[in-house]
């Protein structure tokens, strides 16, 4: 009976796992969502320091205990690094999230996995097999017949879109460094307080009084994405990859929807083909890193139950 359970349980995660990212693409269309409220009226590196602090607050039960316990000068020197990259990609966010469409922003920032499938290649040896160029290659395709370069201009809120993939990438390959040695938990607590830190001195240069609406909104952003990446890393646990990977375009078209029925923009045909171009290249890439992992590690548990 306990072995038929398990193997019950371990056929049902994948479902698991999509249930958990669909959770997860509704709180990060939250996130976009308020932030687009707020407007640009708040300086982008400000509206991105306040949400911090109050991310940082809900981590802080996981930040203290390994303050406590200490750590390296070369380990604090990397998320420093990790810090620094992350606040820089969050600024360029929240300035592109003001300022273009939420589904263009949606679309552009899944360009952020190919940026790390390049770092993952340059940095940590990993192989770029043709079939993963290809994939890449097909992703800056999808990014071009978003931004369609000579046919429109490209405006200041989609070029910083563009440059904030990158960073968000560099803050990841860090990351997954980082979790060779620490508590995957303490990565994520540690990220706030350094990104908050890393925000502090922009938001200094361009600080202005908040009314309490604007922090309200603010603390939500935080809630959403803390809960965000909670439910995300419950997904990622439960299933491939290659299953969930998929799931994250349902974010692209519920964008959509709250971009046309809560702020009135229209449904950008081109946007949407270029996402799904996107999309198909990060899903096929996904899919490859299961196919590799499999060979490589054994089962999980259940499955050799």
């Amino acid at each position: 009976m306990s072995g038929s359970n398990n193997t019950q349980e371990y056929r049902a995660a994948p479902w698991v796992g999509i249930a958990w990212m669909v959770v997860t693409g509704l709180l990060f269309v939250l996130v976009i969502g308020t932030v687009r409220y707020l407007g640009p009226g708040i300086p982008a590196a400000e509206s991105a320091f306040i949400r911090y602090v109050f991310g940082l607050i809900l981590m802080l039960p996981f930040i203290l205990p390994a303050l406590g316990r200490g750590m390296s000068r070369r380990t604090l020197g990397v998320y420093s690094l990790r810090g620094l990259a992350h606040a820089l990609g969050v600024i360029l966010w929240f300035y592109a999230m003001a300022r273009i469409p939420i589904a263009e922003v949606t679309a552009i920032g899944y360009t952020s996995p190919i940026y790390i499938t390049i770092g993952a290649a340059l940095f940590f040896g990993e192989r770029m097999a043709f079939r993963r160029i290809l994939a890449i290659a097909a992703s800056f395709v999808g990014a071009m017949i978003i931004l369609r370069p000579g046919l429109q201009e490209i405006s200041a809120g989609q070029m910083a879109q563009v440059l904030s993939a990158p960073l968000f990438a560099v803050s990841y390959l860090i990351a997954k460094r980082l979790t060779v040695n620490e508590d995957a938990t303490v990565v994520v607590g540690m990220l706030s307080a350094f990104v908050t830190l890393a925000l502090a001195p922009f938001a200094w240069a361009v600080w202005q009084p908040l009314g309490m609406g604007h922090l309200a909104g603010l603390a939500l952003v935080a809630v959403f994405a803390t809960a965000g990446h909670f439910t995300m890393t419950k997904a990622l646990h439960a299933a491939p990859l290659m299953v969930t990977q998929p799931v994250t375009f349902l974010q692209l078209i519920w964008s959509t929807l709250l971009g046309v029925f809560a702020f009135g923009e229209p449904a950008d045909f081109w946007v949407l083909l270029g996402g799904g171009v996107i999309i198909a290249s990060v899903s096929f890439i996904s899919y490859r890193e299961w196919v590799l992992s499999r060979k490589n590690r054994t089962p999980p548990e259940p499955a050799m139950r």
